[in-house]
């Protein structure tokens, strides 16, 4: 039989896989920004205990080798199992990524006062001849099959096992090739009575698609425990794997309680540079915060949808998730109405997204979540503010605004040294560009003064001829040496 390569990428499988509002939206940094992520939507029901997960699949290669093993608490029925889209991740993933948004300053002389007070303002084809329910020979004691369904282009079984070895034999005579670390997870799951859930790919059903990919598969169940598993992931990886968590709940923000969960780095200033270069921006941000805290989840986004709730991002990266995209995640509560402007909905939603970098050193147990009453909005957002156009610099108000943007460019390249791992050394040109703006304009505000101090104002018409001759007589003299001096200054 052929051997099935099982790798480990996914996070709970084996697999192959300045100012307030109305702000400018022109940039995002989403999931695909990082090398071994996995993307996981949760829907949990609190007050019925329902849990519905679905699971992204980006495997590339030769889709017979894919194979998924997902440890879930109850046998699954037919029911509790389906396909869904791929675009319904692009849609959640798109709407709650960290963004970056500019604002425009306006012009000092023409609003600076309102300006000021809107910156305060800011501060598998398996061949199987057992029967369900069937116990295996005594080389797979304990090892049952409780269920087996044809879903989409999916093959499920759905095994128990009440001793390791006896999966760990039956999953390699079925062809998935097991890491040799897996026998240490797998048995605090079996201690648990969980059961598991194996998908493998039916190439004749996925060549009746219309697309080539992998469907997101999606498991719904009823327990008490808001939880996601993660350690068969970590089974034969030495390095760290990165899970985006999309968590939809009735009543607020959604933590991990068996970790830390920590706010990223938002609402703040960068310069203007980081625009071209958001994404590699974002990932230096999210590895110095994880460098800090590896024991920790991270908060990227988190803003109640409840349907009366008119606003649900500042600013909006695309359109945020309508009634229809809702159901196809789970949520079952809502009441949907659907017309031509799309599926809007009433009732109580709240959305959070978490970012989770882990490994076998600092995520020992699985993810254990729990939903808050914190409804506070929070959002990854990085600020880039855009100086006024300033062609006239007449006005007496051009210098104090020039240092502002000098102390605000400062302040920038602080902030960008303290929340990522780039040298601000490297980008000195970035303020020296309005110390010129200043050395230039105060340059020109000494001649000017100069010039006064240096011409006289002369008297009247009554003033006799023989003081005429003598002011215009001065006058010349302070001319001649003001031009010597300037010439002996240039040499």
């Amino acid at each position: 039989m052929k051997k099935i390569n099982l790798l480990i990428g996914a996070s709970m499988a084996f697999t192959f896989s300045s100012q307030a509002f109305c702000g400018f939206y022109v940039a995002k940094a989403d999931g695909k920004l990082f090398n071994k992520s996995s993307q996981v939507i949760m829907v949990r029901d609190e007050l019925n205990q329902k849990n519905t997960i679905t699971m992204a699949n980006d495997y590339e290669g030769d889709f017979k080798e894919f194979a998924m093993v997902v440890p879930v608490p109850v046998v699954l029925k037919e029911s509790d199992i389906k396909v869904v889209k791929k675009d319904l991740f692009e849609q959640f993933d798109d709407y709650s990524a960290p963004r970056m948004v500019q604002y425009y300053d306006n012009h000092p002389c023409y609003e600076y006062k309102r300006l000021l007070k809107a910156r305060d303002k800011l501060n598998y084809s398996l061949e199987m001849d057992f029967e369900d329910g069937e116990s295996v020979e005594d080389k797979y004691e304990g090892v049952k099959i409780e269920a087996q369904y044809e879903i989409g282009e999916y093959d499920i079984l759905i095994l128990s096992a009440s001793e390791s070895s006896g999966l760990k034999n039956w999953l390699t005579d079925n062809g998935y090739k097991i890491p040799k670390k897996a026998n240490e997870v797998l048995t605090p799951y079996i201690k648990d009575n969980m059961k598991f859930f194996l998908a493998k790919v039916n190439t004749s059903r996925l060549k009746n698609k219309r697309n080539n990919y992998l469907s997101p598969i999606q498991i719904s169940f009823t327990h008490k425990k808001f939880m996601l598993p993660i350690r068969l992931g970590m089974a034969n990886s030495n390095g760290t794997q990165d899970l985006i968590v999309y968590a939809l709940t009735q009543n607020g923000r959604v933590e991990t309680s068996n970790y830390r969960t920590k706010e990223m780095p938002s609402n703040v200033n960068v310069p203007l540079f980081v625009k071209d270069v958001f994404g590699d921006f974002y990932k230096s941000v999210f590895s110095k915060s994880w460098t800090n805290n590896k024991s920790a989840s991270f908060l990227e986004y988190s803003w109640d949808l409840d349907g009366s709730n008119f606003t649900k991002c500042d600013p909006c990266s695309t359109t945020p998730p309508d009634g229809q995209q809702l159901i196809n995640a789970g949520v079952s509560w809502l009441n949907v109405n659907r017309n031509r402007w799309g599926a809007n909905y009433s009732g109580k939603l709240h959305f959070t997204r978490l970012h989770v970098r882990y490994d076998r050193e600092h995520f020992p147990q699985d993810l254990i979540f729990t939903e808050t009453r914190n409804k506070k909005n929070f959002q990854c957002r990085y600020v880039m503010q855009n100086p006024a156009n300033i062609q006239d610099e007449s006005c007496s108000e051009i210098l104090p605004y020039y240092n502002r943007v000098l102390n605000r460019r400062l302040e920038e390249l602080d902030k960008l040294a303290e929340i990522t791992w780039w040298n601000t050394e490297w980008y000195q040109a970035y303020p020296q560009k309005y110390k010129d703006k200043i050395d230039r304009l105060k340059a020109n505000q000494r001649i000017e003064e100069d010039r006064n101090n240096f011409f006289p104002i002369l008297p009247s018409g009554d003033t006799p001829p023989s003081i005429l001759l003598f002011v215009f007589g001065i006058g010349l003299l302070s001319i001649s040496m003001l031009t010597f001096y300037r010439i002996q200054k240039i040499n």
